[in-house]
């Protein structure tokens, strides 16, 4: 059984009346790439500020390797490394003298600084782009560089708080490369983020909710989970169209735009579910061109799951 990396138990932070994460518990096995989901505002970077010793909780308790995050703030932040979406680079300066720069804030010299700035860069894939200015990076590369730092003094444990916020998809894919090449020599990524499609990278899930766990879990193990509903997958002539219908119909649990088609959450069977369509597509004058019940995407559970929370 793997070891726990970060764990967290009953952890609340209350700001006055609001309560922006309320009664969360959570462990993170050793190398585990652990995904901290859920929309803006949901209570992500309020976790994991608490957890890299940026904010104090309000009760509850917390680790971060041997380290209390209620006593041990100091120790914390000198023990892992740290990335958010506004990590501050120096445009100033190139890609080389920024990693200069912060590993000597890690109170790294000499031959050891040279070392961990060649790992770095290595790592992040930027080994021929140390001499270009940073400010005339790209969005992705620059993220690359962030992350480079932030392992300069090897932590055990990485915290990333949306790194891939406004960046374009092909670089979201290369950075998430190099996040499992972390994972491989044995650190624990604990990442947020509300990209749904970055959920299948992880190891372990958590989708949190208006401060709540709604739901948890590997990605295998919610996509199987045995729900008590249908989805169907709906593919017709105009789409956008007949989905405003069935959601303005009132008629399903659930109605959502996927891509080109239509996802539909019903108790009903698929003739039923048919026959509700129909009425409205033949009214519409939308062709039906194909219904068929599917096994539910990452989407789909986290949609269902948010659901459920906004009708306690």
């Amino acid at each position: 059984m793997a070891e726990i990396a970060v764990s967290v138990k009953n952890l609340y932070k209350i700001f006055g009346t609001f309560h922006a994460v309320d009664d969360i518990s959570f462990n993170v096995p050793s190398g585990c790439i652990f995904g901290f989901l859920g929309p803006n505002g949901a209570g992500k970077s309020t976790t994991i500020k608490m957890l890299c010793g940026l904010l104090k909780p309000s009760s509850g308790s917390g680790r971060v390797g041997k380290y209390d995050i209620m006593k041990d703030s100091e120790e914390i932040k000198k023990n892992i490394g740290y990335m958010s979406q506004k990590f501050s680079l120096y445009d100033d300066l190139s890609v080389i003298e920024n990693l200069q720069f912060f590993g000597t804030m890690y109170n790294l010299r000499g031959a050891v600084l040279e070392e961990r700035v060649e790992t770095a860069l290595k790592l992040a894939e930027l080994s021929d782009s140390r001499h270009i200015l940073t400010q005339i990076l790209p969005g992705g590369i620059k993220q690359r560089l962030a992350l480079g730092c932030a392992i300069l003094h090897k932590p055990q444990f990485l915290f990333l708080d949306e790194p891939t916020s406004g960046v374009d998809p092909m670089s979201r894919r290369n950075f998430w490369s190099i996040i499992h090449d972390f994972a491989r020599i044995g650190i624990t990524v604990f990442v947020t983020t509300h990209y749904m499609e970055e959920a299948e990278y992880c190891d372990y899930l958590v989708l949190i909710y208006r401060g709540k766990i709604v739901v948890e879990g590997t990605p295998a193990e919610l996509k199987s989970s045995k729900l008590q509903t249908n989805i169907y997958r709906l593919n017709c002539t105009a789409p956008s169209l007949l989905y405003e219908k069935l959601e303005a119909s009132q008629k399903f649990s659930e109605v959502n735009l996927f891509g080109d088609a239509v996802h539909i959450v019903s108790p009903d069977d698929i003739a039923g579910v048919q026959k509700a369509i129909s009425d409205i597509a033949d009214y519409e004058k939308i062709e039906i061109v194909n219904l068929q019940k599917i096994l539910p995407s990452l989407e789909d559970i986290f949609v269902l799951a948010i659901a459920e929370a906004n009708k306690r």
